[in-house]
């Protein structure tokens, strides 16, 4: 029989003896002093930025997640989070309208090859009875030996899966996703070729990549997606690649953007550019997919909000995120740029697939979203008709081995 899966990654962590006695030592004086009961402010995202004590905060938050929010910062007061806000506005002529099911990492875990027909099987109304399915593809395909997920100090874990095993993550029964974002920190787990074979599979299989470019001039393009006469344009971003460079030369393959830095102030161009090629490009509605975040906090920190609105202002209609494994608030923002606007901000949808079991970790969100284009004033619009999102736990069986 299979062993049950881990818990948290924090019992899977690779440590020295004396590492480990003074990594115990910080996460249980701050257990029992609160240091860490909100998060840590000055605390690094990108692995590469990370101190030994970052390093000690990501495990406390393995296996104590943080449920408040930044200290000082009301962001859950910030946020509208009814979606009863949400519909047409008065006078709206719809011509046509698409259904759109989002969700958010998929990731390889424990049991997948065995998995087949069974993953997606009560989540797949959700997902893939909708006009374009939606997920964050975290575990790029590989044709090298596959590699276990190992997390040390000393480097971020690898992430990567077979062709076999993707043919289980891709969908369900005969349905795929339409869409799968690559510009994650793990995308480059296996260098050019994890690249390149993932793009080569998804083009095989009909699927949109979003995240990643095949020549250098798709660097700042849109990805464009065309769905019962609505033009959809995707931008994309990571907020790194767990410090893995890319090699000279071949920078253009995934959309990097540092978007919350330790010490300095975010870089979002390569979002930017992209919204207005999906805008030059005559796009009816513009999806930003954004990986980035803290991971295992319940709320998006005050940078993220504030930078959220502002690409919601340069012409995003929706952002879809992830990253921190947990789920986060999804916001309904009314832009200044058209007051009529509702936008839906998913700060992070949480981890669909992954090996780990706490009960945390194993819930998860789908966001379902109706899009209708038409005429309103004299223009031709598409506005979110309604926006619902959906908590999903994973659970895992054993069933004859």
């Amino acid at each position: 029989m299979p062993d049950d899966p881990p818990s948290t990654p924090a019992e899977v962590l690779s440590l020295s003896r004396p590492l480990r006695f003074t990594m115990n030592a910080v996460v249980k004086s701050a257990k029992v002093f609160g240091f860490w009961d909100h998060p840590y402010k000055k605390a690094a995202a990108s692995f590469e930025d990370m101190t030994l004590l970052d390093k000690f905060y990501w495990v406390y938050k393995c296996t104590n997640p943080i449920e408040r929010e930044e200290k000082g910062e009301p962001i859950a007061d910030l946020l509208m989070t009814d979606s009863r806000v949400v519909g047409l506005p008065q006078g709206f002529e719809k011509d046509t309208s698409l259904t759109l099911g989002a969700t958010g990492d998929l990731l390889q875990g424990e049991g997948l090859e065995r998995s087949k027909d069974v993953l997606f099987e009560n989540v797949a109304d959700l997902l893939f009875e909708q006009t374009v399915s939606y997920a964050n593809f975290e575990s790029p395909i590989t044709e090298q030996k596959l590699q276990k997920e190992i997390i040390s100090d000393k480097e971020s874990p690898i992430e990567c899966c077979a062709r076999e095993q993707f043919d289980i993550l891709k969908g369900y029964g005969d349905k795929r996703f339409t869409v799968m974002h690559t510009a994650n920190n793990h995308m480059f787990d296996m260098g050019v070729e994890g690249v390149e074979t993932t793009q080569k599979v998804f083009l095989d299989e009909g699927i949109l990549d979003v995240g990643t470019n095949a020549k250098p001039e798709e660097l700042g393009r849109g990805k464009i997606l065309i769905k019962e006469g609505v033009k959809l344009g995707f931008a994309s971003a990571t907020y790194g690649l767990n410090g893995r460079d890319m090699p000279a030369g071949e920078d253009y393959r995934i959309n990097v953007a540092k978007m919350h830095p330790k010490s300095a102030e975010p870089e979002l161009d390569i979002v930017k550019r992209q919204i207005d090629d999906c805008k030059s490009q005559g796009c009816d509605f513009i999806i930003a997919s954004l990986h980035w975040g803290y991971e295992f906090e319940f709320f998006p920190r005050k940078r993220q909000v504030e930078i959220a609105h502002t690409v919601v202002e340069w012409g995003a209609d929706a952002i879809i995120a992830h990253h921190p494994h947990v789920i986060q608030p999804v916001e309904y923002y009314r832009p200044r740029r058209d007051p009529n606007r509702i936008a839906v901000i998913a700060y992070s949808l949480g981890s669909l697939t992954w090996t780990f079991s706490a009960p945390y970790l194993a819930l998860s969100a789908i966001l379902n979203l109706t899009l209708s284009k038409g005429r309103f004033q004299g223009e031709d619009l598409t506005y979110i008709e309604k926006s619902r999102v959906t908590p999903v736990f994973r659970s895992s069986l054993d069933s004859g081995g």
